[in-house]
């Protein structure tokens, strides 16, 4: 009898380990839930051939070479201005989706479920699904997060550095090519393609913003540096049928930081 009393006391004792973290998505509506929202490799990418290019679903900016091993990144937490409905924004760190089909990354999000907002941290090795993490997210709240690849695995780690409270995952990614390292904005995905973006009004990015120091930076094979030492920079614009959805600022002048601001109207 005693061992079994002893065995169910430590069943509960592991439970809040397993309760890190969740497959299933927040709050959302029905139709979110039978549709779950994915973080994809950039959508419907027209290049500019002038350091600009436009996409439906990022904002904001990556950078192309090989083998990168590293992407650190921080942003402020913006609030969400819900009125009705489901609307969503992401904010994000990753290796690879600009030039290839996987995505190594972690954010947050900035949402809108039945008018009100929602605020959530999460990871995703993509094409695998997201888990949504049990970490408390608030606007204004300063965050930090980093890629790293190292011994055939990619590591993310995800801290909120106004709470200190902190995540990280490793994980073999099949096909992972290591192409390029990206500081976005994103209007998720369904099956059918970008979501309605969330108004968040402006997502600052990068330790002149957030005081969190080596952000945003990169490192690949021939570099390693802010953003701004990368011999191939994309400015990317959110446009849908033709309409800018969000747009980034120009790079500061030490190359780290930026801002994106909603713009749909």
């Amino acid at each position: 009898m005693l061992t079994k009393r002893l065995g169910i006391l430590g069943a509960i004792a592991i439970l809040p380990a397993f309760a890190q973290v969740s497959s299933a998505p927040p709050p959302s509506d029905t139709t979110e839930k039978t549709a779950p929202r994915r973080h994809r490799p950039i959508r419907d990418l027209l290049d500019h051939r002038d350091g600009t290019v436009t996409s439906s679903n990022w904002s904001g900016y990556a950078v192309t070479g090989s083998a990168f091993t590293k992407a650190k990144g921080s942003w402020i937490v913006p609030k969400a201005k819900c009125s009705s409905g489901a609307q969503y924004a992401s904010f994000w760190v990753g290796i690879d989706g600009y030039s290839s089909g996987t995505v190594e990354q972690t954010g947050t999000d900035s949402d809108c479920s039945g008018g009100s907002p929602v605020y959530y941290a999460w990871y995703e090795f993509y094409p695998a699904y997201p888990v949504y993490l049990a970490m408390t997210i608030n606007p204004g709240d300063h965050m930090s997060a980093k890629v790293v690849y190292s011994s055939s695995k990619f590591t993310i780690t995800i801290t909120n550095e106004t709470t200190g409270k902190s995540f990280s995952k490793s994980s073999t990614v099949s096909g992972a090519q290591r192409s390029s390292a990206e500081w976005i904005a994103e209007a998720p995905s369904s099956g059918s393609g970008a979501l309605p973006l969330a108004d968040f009004t402006e997502v600052l990015f990068g330790d002149d913003h957030t005081g969190v120091t080596g952000t945003c930076d990169a490192t690949d094979t021939t570099k390693s540096g802010a953003i701004g030492v990368f011999p191939t920079i994309e400015e990317i614009t959110m446009e849908k049928s033709s309409v800018k959805e969000a747009i980034p600022s120009k790079l500061s002048s030490d190359g780290t930081s930026f801002s994106v601001t909603w713009a749909h109207k």
